[in-house]
């Protein structure tokens, strides 16, 4: 059974047989890596809401808006299209459990998100998602690991855009703890073929190239372009991983000012509480007290999460007074 229909409005947005619904969701599919996330997100609820969509299709089409409300930030949308997915046995429901992995991640409910994570398999992601909940602990080796085992998985089966993806996100932790063999995983990511558009992985490839160069005029160039980049994207968790980026930047130099200026912004992405330990976690860097209580569950507390990303900081500058 697919998924749970959408209120329909049969004929709406000029789409009046499922020919023109079928073509309007590929090309809405095919454009959404070109277009701001908004434009997908309009686009897909016309087709979902039409009603001229076989079951099957239909399901892809309410799971790609749901992602599109993921990255816009809207994770009350996003959630009820995935569980609507997840709730049905169909081809997507592995990808749209996935999705709410994500969802509570983001809200800062990382023991939901990872036990969600251990139930996905394959199908689901598990190795990328379990990476994706352990990066923001500061456990990047084993969050590496993940991706690394993610990637794998991926060459087995064939699925070129996983393998990339993963790849991508293990360049990006590994850039937190060894920027020379960051330096190696992003080769290795830029070489890896697709044939796909993977506008969200590649940016990134570029966050992990920025926070390899943390602490050189070079990185905070790169940044004042990426920014615009993510923004005419619609990614929301692009600009926030972005803004960490700088954050960690600012903190590996001492440059309070710079950090509390960037701790600002993040705030700016927790209007709905999504995010909001994105803020906790530049303040950790910095050495800073929380301003008041945190909305985030971690798995083994805010003092290891504090103390792991301080010993980051901490090595980098160590690094960097070695070479200087």
């Amino acid at each position: 059974m697919g998924a749970h229909r959408l209120p329909a409005r049969p004929g709406s947005d000029g789409l009046e047989t499922s020919a023109d619904a079928l073509v309007e969701l590929i090309t809405a599919l095919t454009r959404r890596q070109h277009e701001h996330r908004s434009v997908t997100a309009s686009r897909l609820a016309a087709v979902t809401g039409s009603g001229l969509l076989p079951a099957d299709l239909h399901e892809m089409g309410v799971y790609y808006l749901a992602k599109a409300h993921r990255d816009l930030g809207d994770s009350a949308a996003s959630r009820q299209g995935m569980q609507l997915v997840a709730g049905g046995s169909g081809r997507l429901a592995p990808a749209a459990r996935r999705g709410l992995a994500h969802l509570a991640r983001l809200a800062g409910d990382f023991p939901t998100a990872y036990d969600t994570a251990l139930t996905l398999g394959w199908a689901g992601r598990q190795h990328r998602v379990q990476g994706d909940i352990l990066w923001p602990h500061g456990d990047m080796d084993r969050a590496a690991a993940a991706y690394l085992a993610a990637r794998d998985q991926a060459e087995q089966h064939g699925v070129a855009g996983e393998r990339v993806t993963s790849q991508a996100q293990r360049a990006l932790v590994v850039a937190f703890t060894d920027p020379t063999v960051a330096s190696d995983e992003l080769d290795l990511a830029e070489q890896l073929p697709t044939g796909l558009d993977l506008r969200a992985t590649s940016l990134t490839m570029r966050i992990a190239a920025l926070v390899r160069d943390a602490s050189t005029p070079r990185g905070i160039e790169v940044a004042r372009n990426l920014r615009t980049e993510t923004r005419d994207a619609g990614v929301t968790a692009a600009e926030a991983v972005l803004e960490l980026a700088l954050a960690f930047h600012h903190a590996v130099l001492g440059e309070q000012d710079k950090l509390r200026a960037v701790i600002d912004r993040l705030r700016d992405f927790a209007r709905t509480d999504d995010y909001a330990y994105y803020a906790d976690l530049a303040h950790y860097m910095g050495g800073l007290p929380l301003p008041g209580p945190s909305s985030a569950r971690w798995l083994d507390g805010a003092e290891a999460v504090r103390a792991r990303w301080q010993r980051l900081v901490q090595t980098r500058q160590a690094d960097l007074g070695a070479r200087g």
